[in-house]
């Protein structure tokens, strides 16, 4: 009998999108606007992924890249693996998934649920490290016969999977009356597809991106500088790298919140809201809330929940592991970057400008007895910053110009951090820049930390 019985599905796939839109009370009460969210954490594979994947794996079969016994391989923070593994399942795929090693072990258990193989790489790596989770996966693909890189962060059925179901789905929905549409900002997806959709609908529509503090966009976006990314717990949003499949040109605001606030959001969300997510949807919600604070406006805005909270029961849920981490509300031992910089004698931000001369910045370098010094365009907005390291380098150099502008050895080898970033954390940014830029959150400088300074606030509190 291949009659399907009335009220049923043919398979799970058929069950992905149609999820529900809710207003969100207790933890929004406070600002002007309305804001709504988007449960996409309760599609089938338990993300918004899902649409995702099932969008790639159809653009792979139609293109012949997809086929009988092929093997679906994919770097992932575990949600679009899950799609693809669910959307695999059905279709008779098999699947080999490359994750950090930051991810919570439900993830990885639940793709090996579905009959997935697992492999698992270090977080702290460059992305073009051969161990990294990027080019792990690339390695695999050719190592595997037969199989389909599904490469989500270079994929335009990545973005399409939104424009094409997601953002028509929302607008339906809602009937357009939205006016903001918010969302973390990880491989582009979701903000790029939506995004796109939404302005093409509604002249003066508003696209905000969330970004955590160790991600690259945010400090990309405001300086158009890729500065030194350094690692976060928050997990599913963010990048250390500049996929193909994010759009920036289509984000009109961006917003950055830090573990701390992402945690105690999701938690909250769940407990008072009782929406059953994950940390990203935490984070999305704090930068939705953040950006209503700043504009003061009345308006609809509408936030994408990208998974469920069943993925870290273990993490953000677990009260041992919040508080081993310092996301509960007792002291940390080393305190904050805030507490770093009350403990030194205050002192002034000494910066160059674009166009002075290299001559002149040296003499400013020597004159304050500092190595190093920010660099600023005329605006006041930070454009990177200078080294004796490229001082000297230039200077031995055959064409060196001592008169030239310093323009050409400004460098983006900096780290930026917010006042509430954890001391803990300079450790291991301080491994790959060479200075640590403090902003507030109207985006100014107030500070900057070197080696040094970390270096005589630990011997202090040691003494």
């Amino acid at each position: 009998m291949n009659e399907l019985m009335k009220g049923a599905l043919p398979n799970i796939v058929a069950a992905i999108g149609h999820t529900p839109i809710v207003k969100l009370h207790t933890v929004a009460r406070h600002v002007k606007a309305s804001i709504y969210v988007k449960c996409e954490y309760l599609n089938p594979g338990g993300s918004m992924k899902d649409r995702v994947a099932l969008n790639i794996i159809q653009d792979g079969e139609r293109r012949g890249l997809l086929k009988p016994g092929s093997t679906i391989i994919e770097a992932t923070s575990g949600n679009t693996g899950a799609g693809l593994a669910l959307v695999g399942a059905i279709r008779g795929y098999k699947s080999i998934f490359v994750m950090p090693d930051k991810m919570a072990a439900e993830k990885i258990a639940s793709l090996r649920a579905f009959g997935a193989k697992v492999v698992v790489c270090p977080t702290a790596v460059e992305p073009e490290d051969p161990r990294s989770y990027y080019m792990t996966a690339k390695r695999l693909v050719a190592e595997t016969p037969d199989s389909f890189y599904a490469n989500q962060y270079h994929n335009p059925a990545n973005p399409e999977a939104h424009y094409v179901s997601t953002a028509p789905e929302i607008w339906e929905q809602t009937g357009g009356e939205i006016d903001t549409f918010v969302a973390g900002m990880g491989t582009g997806g979701t903000i790029s597809g939506c995004g796109k959709y939404f302005k093409e609908k509604k002249p003066g529509f508003k696209v905000v991106g969330v970004d955590p503090i160790g991600s690259l966009y945010y400090e990309y976006v405001k300086t158009g500088r890729l500065t030194k990314p350094f690692s976060y717990a928050v997990e599913g949003i963010g990048e250390d790298f500049l996929p193909s499949t994010m759009n920036l040109k289509i984000i009109d605001e961006i917003v950055r919140v830090d573990d701390k606030e992402c945690f105690l959001m999701t938690r909250e969300l769940t407990r008072v809201e009782g929406l059953y997510v994950g940390g990203s949807c935490g984070a999305a919600v704090a930068g939705a809330i953040k950006y209503a604070e700043a504009t003061g406006r009345k308006e609809n805005i509408l936030v994408l929940l990208p998974d469920s909270a069943s993925k870290y029961l273990s993490k953000i849920f677990n009260d041992e592991w919040m508080r081993q981490n310092g996301f509960l509300d007792q002291e940390d031992p080393l305190g904050t970057v805030a507490h770093m910089l009350r403990a030194r004698p205050e002192r002034e931000v000494i910066s160059a400008k674009r166009g002075m001369t290299i001559r002149a910045v040296i003499n400013l370098l020597k004159q304050h007895e500092i190595s190093q010094a920010p660099v600023m365009s005329d605006d006041g907005r930070l454009d990177g910053i200078v080294s004796e390291s490229d001082l000297l380098k230039h200077l031995l150099s055959s064409d060196a110009r001592i008169d030239g502008p310093i323009d050409p050895l400004v460098e983006a080898d900096y780290a930026t951090v917010t006042p509430d970033t954890k001391v803990a954390l300079l450790r291991s940014i301080f491994n790959d820049a060479k200075l640590v830029v403090v902003k507030d959150k109207a985006d100014d400088l107030i500070g900057l930390i070197t080696k040094i300074d970390l270096i005589e606030y630990l011997a202090a509190r040691r003494s």
